[in-house]
Parts: C-alpha cells; sequence; structure tokens
C-alpha cells in the first residue's frame, strides 16, 4: 500500500478544521476536490474515515486512530521541511576543518567562534595536524576545508594560496622598541628564537646572510605560537606569521620585518564537489580576514601532481 502525502494532509485538514468547507479554503482547493481526495484515501487504507451524522461528515473510530498516526508523520514531515530549509539557508549543519597548527592556534579559534554565535544551530569539528597530514586528508569525504603551508602537489584539491609577510615579535621593554621596522642589521648578535620549519628559517637565515649580520639562533620550535610564547617569556626575538603575532599583540611588540619574509599557506577543499552553504560562508569569512592582515590571494591549480598558479 502506497500512500499519498498530500491526501494524508487533506484527511488531517478536514479532522482540524471540522469541515469540508473549511479544509477547502484552507487548502485553496474546492470542496469537491476535498471529498474526492478522502474518497481516494478511503479505497487506499481499506476502511472507512468517516462517516456522514446530521449532513456532517464525521469521524469513525479507525478514522481518529488513523489521524493520530498521521498527525506524527505530519509533525515529522513539517520537521523534516525547516530541517531542510534551515540547510539551504546555511543555518544548520556540520562544518570539518582540518588545519596545521598555527592557524588551527591562532587564526581559526576567533573565526570559528563568531561563525556559531551566527550559527547556534551548526555544529564544528576542528583538526589540528601538521601540514603533511593535512594535505593528506584530501580529498576526503570527511573533511570540508583545509589549511595548510604550501606546497600542496595533490590532485582533486581546489586551492587558494594567500601569501602574508612575516613579521618581528619583541618584548615591549626590548632596547629596539622604539624602531618602526626591524632589519637583520638591528637583529645582529641578538638572541634569536626561530622557527624551525625550513622554509621561514632558510629565508631568515639568508637574509641575515644578505645583510652581513650575525644570526644568533638560541633555540627553535615548531610552532609559531610556540616561539612568541618564547619571545613572551625569555626575552629574545623572533620573526613570526601575522596571525600568530597578532594573538600575542597585548603582550609583544609587532613590527614590520624587512626585507619581506614570505608566508603562504593554502586553503583547499575537494574538487569533485562544491562546498556546502556553511563551509562557503565560512571560506568567505576566512578570505576576509586573512586579506585583512594583508594577505594576497591566487588560485592554485593542480595538474599531474603539481601545483601551478594563475
Amino acid at each position: 500500500m502506497e500512500l499519498d502525502l498530500r491526501l494524508l494532509e487533506a484527511f488531517k485538514t478536514v479532522i482540524d478544521a471540522r469541515s469540508v468547507t473549511e479544509a477547502a479554503g484552507i487548502m485553496g482547493v474546492t470542496q469537491p476536490a476535498v471529498s474526492a481526495q478522502l474518497s481516494r484515501l478511503e479505497e487506499t487504507v481499506g476502511f472507512p474515515l468517516f462517516v456522514r451524522l446530521s449532513g456532517r461528515l464525521t469521524p469513525t473510530k479507525e478514522g481518529l486512530s488513523f489521524y493520530q498516526e498521521v498527525a506524527k508523520v505530519a509533525a515529522d514531515i513539517a520537521h523534516l521541511r525547516q530541517i531542510a530549509e534551515n540547510i539551504r539557508k546555511g543555518s544548520l549543519g556540520r562544518l570539518v576543518i582540518a588545519s596545521h597548527p598555527s592557524a588551527g592556534v591562532s587564526l581559526l579559534p576567533p573565526l570559528v567562534a563568531g561563525f556559531l554565535q551566527a550559527h547556534p544551530d551548526v555544529s564544528v569539528e576542528l583538526i589540528t595536524r601538521n601540514s603533511d597530514v593535512v594535505r593528506g586528508l584530501f580529498p576526503s569525504q570527511y573533511c570540508d576545508i583545509g589549511i595548510a603551508e604550501m606546497p600542496i602537489d595533490y590532485l582533486g584539491i581546489q586551492t587558494i594560496r594567500y601569501r602574508m609577510r612575516c613579521v618581528a615579535v619583541l618584548p615591549r621593554a626590548h632596547a629596539l622598541a622604539a624602531h618602526s621596522v626591524i632589519t637583520p642589521s638591528l637583529l645582529s648578535g641578538v638572541p634569536f628564537f626561530a622557527i624551525s620549519r625550513e622554509r621561514t628559517h632558510h629565508a631568515l637565515a639568508r637574509a641575515f646572510a644578505e645583510a652581513g649580520a650575525e644570526f644568533n639562533l638560541v633555540g627553535e620550535a615548531e610552532m609559531f605560537a610556540s616561539v612568541c610564547g618564547v619571545v613572551e617569556a625569555a626575552g629574545a626575538v623572533s620573526v613570526v606569521d601575522p596571525w600568530s603575532a597578532e594573538s600575542y599583540r597585548s603582550s609583544l611588540l609587532v613590527r614590520p620585518f624587512e626585507p619581506v619574509i614570505p608566508y603562504d599557506v593554502g586553503v583547499f577543499h575537494a574538487a569533485d564537489r562544491r562546498p556546502s552553504r556553511i563551509a562557503s560562508e565560512f571560506l568567505t569569512r576566512l578570505d576576509l580576514r586573512l586579506r585583512e592582515m594583508g594577505a594576497t590571494a591566487r588560485r592554485v591549480r593542480s595538474n599531474s601532481g603539481a601545483s601551478r598558479e594563475r
């Protein structure tokens, strides 16, 4: 037996309105059309739903029992319709973001907090792993958005590269606090606590060498946030990504560093499906925040396992 939802809705409306005429008005159809729908439903279920008493339709005992179940189904359908509408508007669902530690610790938490305030019915899972692991999660049916250091040389990924310039961080009472721009020459011989990532570390070492300055390396850490923590506590100096510096702005001095030390991250998702409305809105917010911090953006296309920018 296959039940037509339209017939069930007509049946429920008639009982709720206690009149075929009233039900027809609510449904925007004619009274004969409603009567025909009731007859078809009775033929489908195989028992009478109404009897006519004193010129009015009155539900049978079987009809009332059936109505109780129909009302439950109608409530479930209304709920499903509301869920579908919320998903369509991007106000309901789940968002999974896989990120390397720098973004996961400093950049994403305030963005996620603001997103959850705007979408109280959305849940967010934030996975923090090193960039190699994050890259390897895509293409994935589980994660919606990935954030990792460049390069991202994987097929099946749609990537936007964001390039920022690193900034210098110093203790607030440091002797160089009066300088508006920090250079290798100013930092020559000054205790320097560096990030251990190869690209940024090598770029810094090269900048010091080209300036003829002493790169007085006293330690390294794998995360920019850890570097900032050491600078804050130990009085060393460093050059870090802008969002880690921003999170320590209340306790550290942040200054431009020259020459430019670029820091590249990729924001990406699986290329074989469009991001959900929720993911699309978060990507828009992320893009706005990165551009506010001075990042330039360029779309990257993966081709035969090698990233190409355009």
